[in-house]
């Protein structure tokens, strides 16, 4: 995948709708901007990301736990938690073309375009040098990969002194002198830079003048942090622990952009994780770390993965982070680690009245803990597995196909039962075959067009197994096993089908490596 490959993010968006992933919301009345809905093959591999998630997280590690909060809270919460007066995005509009933009999305895909032109000149020089290519040292030595790095630095540098003085005048200033225009129309005729505040708004209460109002959550860490004690008591958990949840989050975004990538509203996962004060730094590296993993495991190229340290830290951290992905837009943000510090628990027990602490019987005191932060978009990493798994062949007939190239054990059906024809007896026995298997793995039977028609149509939506059945099947009851990657093909009996696809298809086979 190249650094920026806009074709590619049109294909995945156009595939997403032909093939039941993903639809535009309320497409009949003409659809609702930066929201969609997510179709039948698109739920189940949504789900299947949320079930490898939830089962490394709380399945496997036996100090965290799970819980679901409602997303409506008190709004004294979110004075609290610093949302009503600090949950803003800097904006700016376009004079001609009447957009409006986040003046720091502007300045960070500016640095992105540089970066790609740094990465153009490291692929040629790989590609000149072949295997005597030493990629560090040309990073270090060459003067127009330098100076680009150069200019990247210089940019990122003033962007964060400008978010973190607050100086939307300086946010402007640098948008003129980089030269940055309007994506759409070219016009460089911008308007001042402008503070808005993303939260949601509503009110709770069946008369308007009896009404108060509350907000949708912006984030769905704050649920955990008020039950914090709820759950440390009831759960009977000591100093370290976690909770996790999955949750639906809403954000006013005005540049709701790039397809499923940033959306109003949108789904977390997300985990804090309680440590001992001083302790915080030691296990934030160490959660960087399992993250990682947990993600290089999916297969999708560990080339496609960096850590980006945050150039400005929010108010509540101590070291942030993010893991970025290769997307066709270029490395964006897929998963943020945080060390928040006591910030959370110290804001609510200041506002509540209530006391969120520890009692630590080993050192017979009581604290607040500090907490680690883990939080990963679902709709990111939809759209990560789609946009790397979207893959275009041409065979060695000469022919093409287009395969969705997603893990086994993630991937919406698992196996498709074909018979070779509609009659003789074929397709009843491809019946009985998805009898057995639909007990344990989400199957379809497909019995319409030509055999090669349906094995592209299987390719597309990412089934891993094809299971042809033919008129041999009625003989000695094996059955052809397709691969969908490498369309090879093997026979094998029907009975050995449900031990092949649990080994291959089983999450238990990711969550094993971690």
């Amino acid at each position: 995948m190249s650094q920026v490959d806009d074709n590619l993010l049109k294909k995945v968006i156009s595939h997403a709708k032909e093939y039941g992933f993903v639809f535009p919301s309320s497409e009949i009345y003409d659809g609702l901007s930066a929201t969609y809905d997510y179709g039948q093959y698109g739920v189940e591999l949504k789900n299947h990301l949320k079930a490898y998630w939830w089962e490394a997280m709380v399945k496997l590690n036996p100090n965290i736990v799970g819980i679901d909060t409602a997303i409506f809270m008190h709004p004294t919460t979110w004075k609290a938690s610093g949302h009503v007066d600090a949950f803003n995005d800097p904006l700016i509009d376009n004079k001609d073309s009447k957009k409006r933009y986040r003046a720091d999305v502007l300045i960070e895909d500016q640095v992105a375009k540089i970066e790609s032109k740094i990465e153009k000149e490291v692929a040629k020089a790989a590609k000149r040098f072949g295997d005597d290519f030493d990629e560090k040292q040309f990073r270090t030595t060459n003067p127009r990969v330098l100076q680009n790095q150069s200019k990247v630095e210089n940019i990122n540098q003033r962007l964060k002194e400008a978010i973190e003085s607050g100086n939307l005048g300086d946010l402007k200033l640098l948008i003129e002198e980089l030269g940055i225009a309007d994506p759409l129309s070219g016009s460089r005729n911008w308007t001042e830079v402008r503070q808005f505040n993303l939260m949601f708004s509503t009110e709770l209460g069946s008369l308007a003048e009896d009404s108060d109002l509350i907000y949708l959550r912006p984030e769905t860490a704050q649920g955990i942090f008020v039950n914090f004690l709820n759950v440390q008591k009831t759960g009977r958990m000591r100093i370290p622990f976690g909770i996790a949840q999955i949750g639906k989050a809403f954000r006013n975004e005005i540049i709701a952009r790039q397809f499923i990538f940033r959306m109003r509203e949108f789904e977390q996962m997300e985990m804090q994780f309680f440590v001992k004060p001083g302790e915080e730094l030691s296990w934030y590296e160490q959660w960087k770390e399992k993250r990682m993993k947990w993600h290089q495991i999916l297969g999708l190229g560990e080339n496609n993965y960096r850590f980006y340290d945050h150039l400005n830290l929010a108010h509540y951290a101590n070291a942030a982070c993010d893991i970025q992905f290769r997307f066709p837009m270029g490395f964006k943000e897929l998963e943020g680690i945080h060390s928040r510090t006591d910030f959370d628990l110290k804001a609510h027990e200041e506002y509540s009245g209530k006391k969120l602490q520890f009692f630590d019987p080993q050192e017979e005191k009581s604290y607040v803990p500090f907490v680690i932060e883990t939080s990963i978009g679902l709709d990111r990493l939809f759209l990560a597995l789609l946009s790397n798994g979207y893959t275009e062949e041409t065979l060695e007939d000469g022919s093409s196909r287009t395969v969705m190239k997603l893990p086994a054990p993630l991937a919406p059906i698992k196996a498709a039962i074909l018979p070779l024809v509609n009659k003789d007896g074929l397709t009843e026995k491809s019946q009985s075959i998805f009898d057995v298997l639909r007990f344990d793995f989400l199957c379809q039977l497909d019995v319409k067009d030509a055999i090669g028609r349906r094995y592209r149509r299987q390719d597309a939506i990412g089934t891993p197994y094809c299971i042809t059945v033919d008129h041999q099947t009625l003989e000695d009851e094996t059955v052809t096993l397709r691969e969908r990657d490498s369309m090879q093909q093997e026979r094998v009996s029907i009975d050995q089908l449900p031990q092949i696809l649990s080994e291959r298809c089983s999450l238990s086979r990711l969550l094993r490596q971690l």
